[in-house]
């Protein structure tokens, strides 16, 4: 594993601007936005979710998503989570009012992809989400909850939908204990929408050394998503790319729709590669360079970049997989008055590679200790 460069959020190029009207707002979530000046008509969007303590503008600069837009032709929405929602700037991923259809974050972050869609005239049809961490599982219930809306999405470092609903469970989750069964995790993404159509297309990431969210979480997301795809985990393929083992499940028209990157040795934080002729954004905390650009091959995953992004992959078997495309609908929701919340923070690496929280997520955190929930 390569080593870190100190990089610090607040020290960054902003190449963001705002958008000021999406309708309505019960997430109460910044918008922020990355669109390239010759963008064309018909263009694809790409969501994006920061970790806790982190801004948009911070993470688009580590990995490197503006950038690649502006190489490829497509649009970046990033929602930004606000202190007054949660002390640490994590977006609240295990709040059922906030991962509802309609409700709260989760409808914040849809009605600015729809004012995306409409001002800059983007294909409905090439939607895609990704995030890290708390990003990741917002990302994951975005994907549960409007699987109408996406093509395809990727979770880094996330969590399963549906897999806590209070602070005490969210913490025994991301360490790896307890959580719903493998058909229960299944049930609760069936019906967190009513959709009867085709599912997005899916990208987990995985860092081995991981203590912030434990390595199983990646398995129970695979899990999860095999049943809406009807894939058995024992269907797929393993090859190498870039040094890294990528598994990767299929349907039965032979397309993929589930890919699984576990990262050897990496800690808690995005894939990245910065350096060489297809380097890509910068190392910070949380953002490793660990040589494999999660950010290229996602996009390549989803044919929003060129063929080369993977075409250094050794595959040891082969399986069969399938197409995502989905249908993007328009609707109106009551807003609804939110408290503010402060959410699980990731702990601070080996290298001290964030500060320790503070305020109220620490006497959360304390107390969680004190009562065993936490380590």
């Amino acid at each position: 594993m390569r080593g870190r460069t100190a990089f610090s959020q607040q020290n960054h190029p902003d190449s963001l601007s705002d958008l000021a009207e999406f309708g309505s707002n019960p997430g109460a979530l910044r918008a922020r936005l990355y669109a390239p000046e010759d963008l064309p008509r018909g263009a694809a969007l790409v969501v994006v979710l920061h970790g806790c303590t982190q801004t948009a503008a911070g993470y688009d600069h580590s990995a490197g998503w503006s950038r690649l837009a502006a190489e490829e032709g497509f649009a970046v929405l990033f929602p930004e989570q606000q202190r007054a929602n949660n002390a640490n700037l994590c977006f609240n991923w295990f709040v059922p009012e906030d991962v509802t259809r309609d409700r709260g974050e989760a409808l914040s972050i849809r009605r600015m992809i729809e004012a995306m869609v409409t001002k800059h005239g983007l294909d409905r049809e090439r939607i895609f989400i990704t995030g890290l961490s708390a990003g990741g599982a917002m990302a994951a219930a975005m994907l549960a909850t409007y699987p109408d809306v996406f093509a395809g999405g990727a979770i880094i470092a996330g969590l399963a939908y549906g897999s806590a609903s209070t602070i005490p469970e969210a913490f025994d989750r991301m360490r790896g204990h307890g959580g719903p069964t493998k058909s229960e995790l299944q049930r609760r993404l069936a019906q967190a929408s009513s959709h009867k159509g085709r599912w997005p297309k899916i990208s987990i990431w995985q860092g081995t050394a991981d203590r912030t969210v434990a390595p199983s979480n990646a398995d129970a997301l695979v899990a999860q998503w095999q049943g809406v795809h009807r894939v058995d985990a024992g269907h797929g393929r393993t090859e190498t790319v870039d040094g890294q083992t990528r598994q990767v499940w299929c349907d039965a028209d032979g397309n993929e729709v589930i890919e699984k990157y576990t990262i050897a040795g990496m800690g808690h934080g995005t894939p990245l590669n910065t350096v060489g002729p297809d380097g890509l954004g910068h190392a910070a905390p949380f953002m490793l360079d660990v040589g494999i650009s999660s950010t290229r091959r996602m996009a390549a995953f989803w044919n929003l970049a060129g063929a080369d992004a993977r075409s250094e992959a050794t595959v040891d078997a082969t399986a069969t997989h399938a197409t995502a495309a989905a249908a993007l609908r328009t609707y109106v929701a009551p807003e609804r008055p939110r408290p503010a919340r402060v959410e699980p923070v990731e702990q601070p690496e080996a290298d001290g590679s964030r500060a320790s929280a503070t305020g109220v997520g620490k006497v959360i955190e304390d107390a969680l200790r004190a009562a065993g929930l936490m380590r």
